[in-house]
């Protein structure tokens, strides 16, 4: 008792000492808490930006395509004809991006008798919600693909996927249970979802704070409770045995490059990879983007080709 009214009304120096770092810890606490817990706010809804297109007047001859994914309602793509019964590649948006920021891709793919399709993440472009970093964009994936298979216009058993950060994560997640899914580029992938809540923490220059990414990282996990089980994408790549891939690392994000080449040492064959100085498709220059266009058609070129060959 007289140790518990020592803590509560301090009289000795050393125990003032104590009560003040106990409420100084205290503060550091929930104050850490606080503002974890609005950065992860911020991250999980993030600004959305939409790009707009006149369907009518846009080269491609593009069309909206409507599918729905369970539990998240309607969504809609826009999808780029191209040679009848050929692959259709599926472009996946990186985080705080959009559909919009990948049309001279889909241009290039097009151009090569691709069909191509692209659309928005939950909390992006047209879509309203949250992200969930890649667990639930899985679904909207697969929701996508599920409608596209549908067409008669289409090879619904043949599908490439190319994916940035977030788009990388869901391509990954979902091919690992999709046969449809024959080949895949992944642009600074993760492992974990909760890998990004950590590159989003130290672009805010706040992750040098004791405990501000572990409590950002803690709070993201008890947010998505529902995929406490789900495996690190590492665990499940034996399975993608057989499917061609392409791993880019961007060396101007060294978290994400550092994963991007943790997974593609771990891939079974056939596996390849690309170190590029910048990454972030969407904000290259000019002739960035072209030579990052030729490499990713060259790749689907090579390994999923318009038109079947006699051996395939």
């Amino acid at each position: 008792m007289s140790i518990l009214f020592e803590l509560r009304y301090p009289t000795r120096w050393y125990s003032k000492l104590l009560a003040v770092a106990v409420v100084l810890v205290l503060f550091t606490v929930l104050a850490t808490a606080a503002v974890s817990g609005f950065l992860l706010y911020r991250m999980v809804k993030p600004d959305r930006t939409s790009s707009e297109i006149n369907i009518q007047s846009f080269p491609g001859r593009p069309e909206v395509v409507h599918f729905t994914v369970a539990g998240l309602g309607d969504r809609e793509g826009w999808f780029f004809p191209g040679l009848r019964g050929a692959p259709t590649i599926v472009l996946c948006h990186g985080y705080q991006s959009s559909r919009g920021e990948l049309l001279t891709l889909v241009s290039a793919l097009q151009d090569h008798q691709y069909n191509a399709f692209v659309f928005d993440f939950a909390g992006h472009g047209k879509s309203a919600g949250v992200t969930t970093f890649g667990y639930r964009e899985a679904a909207e994936l697969r929701a996508g693909i599920d409608a596209l298979a549908q067409r008669s216009d289409v090879d619904s058993n043949r599908f490439g996927v190319w994916g940035y950060n977030l788009g990388a994560y869901a391509a990954l997640r979902e091919a690992q249970d999709d046969k449809r899914i024959r080949a895949l580029v992944l642009d600074s992938v993760y492992d974990r979802p909760d890998q990004m809540v950590k590159v989003q923490i130290q672009k805010t220059g706040l992750a040098g704070f004791p405990l501000m990414v572990r409590s950002a990282q803690f709070s993201f996990r008890w947010m998505n409770t529902e995929y406490r089980d789900a495996l690190p994408l590492s665990k499940n790549l034996p399975k993608l045995a057989g499917v061609p891939k392409l791993f880019v690392q961007a060396l101007d994000n060294p978290e994400l490059a550092a994963t991007t080449w943790q997974l593609f040492v771990q891939a079974p064959a056939p596996s390849e990879q690309a170190i590029l100085p910048h990454g972030d498709f969407a904000s290259m220059g000019d002739d960035d983007r072209k030579d990052y266009e030729n490499r990713i058609v060259s790749f689907f070129l090579l390994h999923l080709p318009p038109v079947r060959s006699a051996s395939r």
